[in-house]
């Protein structure tokens, strides 16, 4: 979690300006606030080194998908292409919208396939929903192409990768709009918080429309704004946003520790004949949150697991088996649990999802090992992890 491992004065300085002002919201109250303006500044920021002609900050991760479905149109019986290992969240947001989620197979980018998406596409096909997974990218040319070729709305959810890039162009800026987390397990965090980009003026004017249940936002009397459309309250306070800021200001040394750290511990993994690594496209744009690695079938990599956590390796996930992002985990998609009818859709989906099978994704899922790539890490203690790890690797490997 590189941003709460860096909290210090630049945050505290950020807060206490608005403190100071007493102006928490993030609309309005223009006099008082002394100029500042923490979430335009968040969001200026944001798109400049994006390179976007838009920003939008919000409340999370999960309202920032919510909010890019809605903006681009995505409604009651429109199919979208999901990720089967993807933090729940962007399954919940297609729901919400009322559209139905249809799951494509992943590759070893741990991404959506374009295969996979070609093979879930129906006439009812309005997106795709593209998750770039453990900090690195899917095959991005590809599916550009293919989401074209279709005329499919492509959605990039970079929530954990921020920072990184493909051949030198920012993730989230090769669809329609991109969205970002910054809750308290990224990259940067606000403690809460998310947002868009877009380069389409229609999509942005959408988005902040509808995370503030319809305000226009012009003029300077809230009270008698106009609503050119229903939206809902997803609005980020000016606190999260000032947070959101100072941690942002950092991301670089956070990047260059993080691509620095996971290079080290790859050395001592590359040691081992029966380990591979994950697919990245273009390494020079992997954003380095996670060491992500395969052995060569599912005891395997169980055994190893162990061996690690008996070890005291910190950040061990094993995703095959984690309740939040991995489809065969999620009971309560698999069999549309909720409240009174809030998810219960007009039309059928394509699949159903209590029954469905997608080999491809659990063969490789069952494999991978990832582990937390940390950026406060002295030499000692990264010396000490590798010789963990190795340790752990040893003893599982040399039974095999």
């Amino acid at each position: 979690m590189p941003g709460t491992e860096l909290f210090g004065a630049e945050e505290r300085k950020e807060v206490q300006d608005v403190l100071d002002t007493g102006i928490l919201f993030r609309y309005n109250f223009d006099a008082q606030r002394k100029g500042h303006w923490k979430a335009k500044e968040f969001e200026q920021a944001l798109a400049k080194h994006h390179g976007v002609r838009f920003a939008h900050a919000c409340s999370s991760g999960s309202t920032a998908d919510a909010i890019a479905l809605a903006a681009c149109g995505i409604g009651v019986g429109d199919e979208v292409i999901v990720p089967p290992f993807t933090y729940v969240a962007v399954i919940e947001a297609v729901l919400l919208a009322g559209a139905v989620p249809v799951f494509a197979e992943i590759d070893e980018t741990l991404c959506l396939s374009p295969e996979g998406i070609e093979k879930a596409i129906t006439p009812k096909t309005k997106a795709v929903m593209l998750v770039h997974m453990c900090g690195s990218m899917a095959r991005l040319e590809e599916i550009v192409a293919l989401c074209q070729k279709h005329n499919l709305i492509l959605i990039e959810d970079t929530a954990q990768a921020l920072g990184g890039s493909y051949k030198g162009k920012p993730l989230g800026t090769f669809g329609k709009c991109g969205t970002f987390s910054f809750d308290f397990f990224k990259i940067i965090t606000c403690g809460e918080g998310g947002a868009l980009i877009t380069n389409d003026e229609q999509i942005y004017e959408y988005a902040h429309q509808f995370s503030d249940h319809g305000h226009d936002h012009i003029g300077d009397n809230r009270g008698m704004e106009g609503h050119p459309i229903i939206g809902f309250n997803y609005r980020i306070g000016e606190i999260n946003a000032a947070i959101g800021l100072a941690q942002f200001r950092k991301m670089p040394y956070m990047l260059e520790r993080q691509r620095a750290n996971k290079k080290a511990l790859k050395e001592s993994l590359a040691k081992f004949p029966e380990v591979t690594f994950r697919h990245i496209p273009d390494e020079a744009g992997d954003a380095a949150t996670f060491m992500d690695f395969f052995l060569p079938d599912e005891s395997t990599a169980r055994a190893v697991v162990n061996a690690l956590r008996k070890e005291g390796v910190e950040g061990v996930q094993y995703w095959y088996d984690n309740h939040f992002h991995y489809i065969k985990n999620w009971e309560h998609i698999r069999q549309m649990k909720a409240p009174a009818k809030l998810y219960v859709h007009t039309i059928t989906p394509p699949q159903d999802y209590a029954t469905l099978q997608l080999p491809q994704s659990d063969a490789i899922m069952s494999r991978l090992i990832s582990i937390v790539v940390r950026i406060t890490w002295t030499e000692e203690e990264l010396a000490q992890l590798k010789a963990k790890v190795e340790k752990a690797l040893s003893s599982v490997l040399a039974l095999a």
